[in-house]
């Protein structure tokens, strides 16, 4: 049976316990991470080779973070995976507020107690997850929200205003011992920089005018957009220099890398009597729309296109055959060509074009979209393949396809057109009517932004034609 944890100050110096930096807690955590083969940051895709080493070195080597990048690049989510590398629990002196070392304290409360009761002081057990704070710098972040203010019920309580009681501590010191991260650094106006600055860097801060010096024990981690970081000015240099690593960050580099996040992150439910399938090349559409924004001239490469882009248009796409398939009364859930329209409404909002001009939105995802469909069927197939099926086009043949059309009506196409069923099969498209016409759609959608056939849409369908 294992023993019980220490409950005082005494019980803990005779346990042998040793009370280590955050930083250096960090480092050895990191250490023996790495030692067993275990995954450092689980979730974070697409940064192993990258970012994941350089925050190593980091952590390596003491040093605090700020991280660089667009929205959607995992920044948040990486910084509070650093909790994982804490232990899973300190014991700090029992109803601190800062979390105080039970064998150095700093706060005047726990200095006290310490100096009346000694040994017998008790102590709790934090666990990992109440060491981490987290703050979004904007205009109005005052320095009592990170470091403190008098507190004026403690005065009128009669306590002198040099009375280090008096004071309300802020969002840093109550993290003492922890991790603290605030996102979006450029934003906090210059004096809170001043003050955040002296915290990290001198620990000397005034309150009110009442000095008090505070030997707080935070790893401090940091967000900011590459824009406001190092264009604008917006950062003071001290404390520009405070940050011993700057580290970038990037969007996915591969469209299997931003498929794996979109499956990752993805909104999912329990439909019963409902089986969700969604073919490989719609994925890569999905993905290939996101990269292909990431280099257009119409979207403002400075705000950057996030990941939830993708994840979002994933959803919608999904959704939209879902409703198809309630409405149609079929089990097998297969999103087509005629469903990809639905990735305007989760896009248009989350992008910023470079002209003002109102309605350009969907016009820009429209023409985002038919590339991102030209590149995939391009790996897939050789437009010469469907020759034959082109030429019976050409011979006046028409084939209506639309979103409500049930999947019936795209095997039947798939066994009169040429061509098609070696195509279906080349896309392994066989396990449902579902996945047929998906996979229908795909090609006659692929031919079309080939210029080997034009596409009219018509109320409720689409017609492919010569």
């Amino acid at each position: 049976m294992a023993s019980a944890k220490p409950r005082t100050v005494g019980e803990l110096r005779r346990s042998g316990y040793r009370v280590i930096s955050v930083k250096e807690e960090l480092r050895k955590n990191l250490i023996e991470k790495v030692r067993r083969g275990e995954e450092l940051f689980p979730g974070i895709i697409g940064f192993d080779d990258t970012v994941i080493p350089q925050v190593e070195n980091a952590i390596l080597s003491g040093q605090d973070i700020i991280l660089l990048g667009e929205r959607g690049q995992a920044k948040t989510r990486l910084i509070r995976s650093l909790v994982n590398l804490l232990d899973p629990e300190i014991p700090i002196i029992a109803g601190c507020e800062i979390n105080d070392n039970p064998y150095a304290p700093i706060c005047k409360r726990c200095r006290d107690l310490v100096a009346q009761f000694g040994d017998d002081v008790e102590i709790d057990w934090l666990p990992r997850e109440a060491r981490y704070a987290e703050k979004l710098a904007t205009p109005d972040v005052t320095i009592a929200d990170l470091i403190g203010e008098v507190d004026p019920i403690r005065v009128a309580e009669g306590r002198y205003l040099a009375d280090e009681l008096t004071i309300h501590y802020g969002l840093i010191p109550r993290v003492n011992r922890g991790i603290f991260a605030i996102n979006e650094l450029p934003d906090l106006a210059e004096r809170i920089q001043v003050g955040l600055f002296n915290i990290m860097e001198e620990r000397d801060v005034q309150i009110r005018g009442y000095r008090i010096r505070l030997p707080l024990d935070v790893y401090v981690v940091a967000t900011a957009n590459p824009e406001d970081y190092t264009n604008r000015g917006r950062i003071i240099t001290p404390l520009k220099d405070r940050y011993g690593s700057q580290i970038r960050t990037h969007y996915p580099r591969t469209i299997e890398e931003e498929i794996r996040i979109m499956e990752q992150e993805r909104m999912t439910f329990e439909d019963a009597g409902l089986q969700v399938t969604v073919p490989q090349y719609i994925k890569e559409i999905i993905a290939e729309v996101s990269a292909l924004a990431r280099k257009s001239p119409d979207i403002n490469q400075r705000s950057g296109v996030s990941v939830r882009v993708s994840i979002a248009n994933y959803e919608n796409v999904i959704s939209n055959a879902l409703r198809r398939a309630i409405r149609l009364g079929e089990e097998h859930v297969v999103p087509r060509m005629t469903d990809l329209p639905a990735i305007i409404a989760s896009t248009a909002g989350k992008i910023e074009l470079e002209s003002l001009e109102d309605g350009r939105e969907e016009q820009i995802v429209e023409r985002l979209l038919m590339n991102a469909i030209a590149r995939t069927f391009n790996r897939y197939f050789e437009v010469q393949q469907f020759e034959f099926l082109i030429q019976r086009f050409r011979g006046g043949l028409k084939v209506d396809v639309g979103e409500l059309m049930p999947s019936a009506h795209y095997v039947k196409l798939m066994r009169e057109l040429d061509g098609m069923l070696e195509g279906v099969a080349r896309l392994g498209a066989y396990d449902s009517p579902a996945s047929i016409a998906s996979a229908v759609e795909f090609i006659l959608e692929g031919l079309h932004v080939n210029k080997r056939l034009n596409k009219e849409k018509l109320p409720g369908k689409v017609l492919y034609r010569s």
